[in-house]
């Protein structure tokens, strides 16, 4: 069984601690810069708490950092240096020439890291996700409340990035233009933002991102040519209708048809709302990377992925500057 150690145990590295107690690794300890923190967790948890990163690097297979994105790169790059695989929170890096020297690092010793954009676990997109191919149009909108942890950190990387990644996983086109506004309300970084982004392909993306909301959604709006599909990450809801042309009389009273009135054929809606397998998103996408260990395969989010959504995120935020 791989060793792993969490280096970051705050809010979110506290999830962490929870979920790789559900998962394939063996939880060794942790290390956190923060000593009341570090005393906390140890006794929450009952895991032990290491006195310094090299210590817990020393002990694992695998650093999990969980550390504020600052931080990312000069604990990964150490972990890395170290012989250790890497798992690591998004965004990946605060620059994109910070994740290319992880990748470069990662390469030439043959380790592994994978960026934890775990939306693409949730179970209601892992349900419909095969049946989403070639979308023109693309609808999201993620709004929460505001909470002060984030106020450091602009919405596009705070929330919007989850939404970047899922994109870039299902539109396989090159960035043909961006156009995207902010507003900073509450903190010095925008709280709000919303970005238009055009593919060569001809697909057009909408995302509208909020931190200052009063109701919180997480809605995926995705149309392709002859399908409508929706994926609700936070009700954990998907649903697929198609719009085919009727072609012998239908004898379901209850059928969803559309008559044009005229020459052309009536449409029937069909609605496919699949069976969404409850699962926990964060346990998933540790396994993942454990078996892309054990198999030697390549992470099911990669270095480049990450890299892609920040680069998508850095594209954003200098528009609104213009």
């Amino acid at each position: 069984m791989l060793k792993v150690g969490i280096v970051g145990v705050g809010h979110f590295g506290k999830n962490h601690v929870r979920c790789h107690k559900l998962a394939n690794f063996e939880l060794v300890g942790f290390y956190d810069i923060n000593k009341e923190t570090s005393e906390n967790v140890e006794k929450e948890f009952d895991i032990k708490s290491f006195p310094s990163l090299q210590a817990l690097i020393n002990e694992v297979d695998v650093i999990d950092v969980v550390v504020p994105t600052s931080s990312h790169f000069d604990v990964a790059k150490t972990a890395l240096e170290n012989g250790k695989h890497v798992f690591i929170e998004k965004p990946v890096t605060s620059t994109l020439e910070q994740a290319t020297e992880l990748k470069r690092i990662a390469e030439e010793r043959n380790l592994k890291i994978q960026v934890g954009h775990v939306e693409r676990f949730n179970p209601a997109f892992r349900a419909i996700k095969d049946k989403i191919s070639a979308p023109k149009f693309i609808e999201l909108h993620r709004l929460g409340q505001f909470h002060p942890r984030n106020k450091d950190v602009p919405v596009v990387l705070d929330l919007l990035i989850h939404d970047l990644d899922i994109v870039l996983h299902l539109v396989k086109s090159d960035i043909k233009k961006v156009h995207s506004s902010g507003v900073a309300i509450i903190s010095d970084t925008p709280d709000i933002t919303n970005a238009r982004v055009e593919f060569e392909d001809g697909c057009v993306v909408n995302m509208t991102s909020s931190r200052i909301s009063m109701k919180t959604m997480r809605k995926t709006r995705i149309f392709q040519k002859t399908a409508y599909i929706t994926v609700d990450f936070l009700e954990k809801k998907s649903e697929y209708i198609q719009v085919l042309p009727v072609k012998e009389p239908v004898d379901d009273p209850f059928a969803l048809i559309l008559d044009l009135g005229d020459d052309r054929p009536k449409k029937q809606f069909i609605i496919d709302t699949p069976d969404v397998k409850e699962h926990n998103a964060i346990v998933e996408e540790l396994n993942s990377f454990y078996n892309s260990i054990k198999n030697n395969t390549t992470p099911e989010v990669s270095i480049d992925d990450g890299y892609n959504a920040l680069h998508l995120a850095k594209m954003i935020m200098e528009n609104m500057n213009k």
